[in-house]
């Protein structure tokens, strides 16, 4: 799947360095790629979708947040 759905761009919220992270990039490859150590708000922002749950990579294709990531899911 390339990084875009019916409802546009695939989101995938992580940190650099973080293996998770990068499995689901390359996985993705069209997807945007947002650090949230980058910017605290892009941080905020991630939580917002999560409900607060602390953990990456958060996935957000439209309106669907996956949290975590599963190879083959």
């Amino acid at each position: 799947m390339d990084g875009k759905t019916r409802t546009g761009t695939v989101l995938i919220y992580g940190k650099d360095g973080c293996p998770h992270t990068r499995r689901a990039r390359e996985a993705l490859p069209g997807a945007v790629f947002v650090d949230v150590l980058s910017d605290p708000q892009l941080l905020s922002e991630m939580l917002e979708l999560t409900g607060g749950v602390r953990r990456i990579p958060v996935i957000k294709r439209g309106d669907a947040i996956e949290i975590g990531f599963q190879r083959g899911a």
